[in-house]
């Protein structure tokens, strides 16, 4: 492993692990919605730097995943959202 890859793994890391102390600890479900779509930002640039750093495209459906599962489920929250407000008073 090269030395920039362990660094990016560890200021990664370290915004991930602050990521999930939001996630718990959200006031709202739009925090914590919008801490797990920069929770799934953060895994796909540290793929996109592996990517880049060892010169292949092999982790490009993975991230596509990623990307999906992270707009459907921003799309989730913001109807979930949306249809909670309508009902409220």
């Amino acid at each position: 492993m090269s030395i920039l890859m362990g660094v990016i793994l560890v200021v990664f890391g370290v915004a991930a692990l602050l990521t999930v102390i939001r996630i718990v600890r959200g006031p709202s479900i739009l925090d914590r919605a919008v801490a797990s779509d920069v929770l799934l930002t953060e895994v796909m640039c540290v793929l996109g730097a592996e990517m880049a750093i060892n010169g292949h495209t092999r982790s490009i459906p993975v991230l596509l995943i990623i990307a999906a599962i992270g707009v459907f489920g921003s799309i989730a929250v913001a109807r979930f959202v949306a249809r909670r407000d309508n009902t409220t008073p």
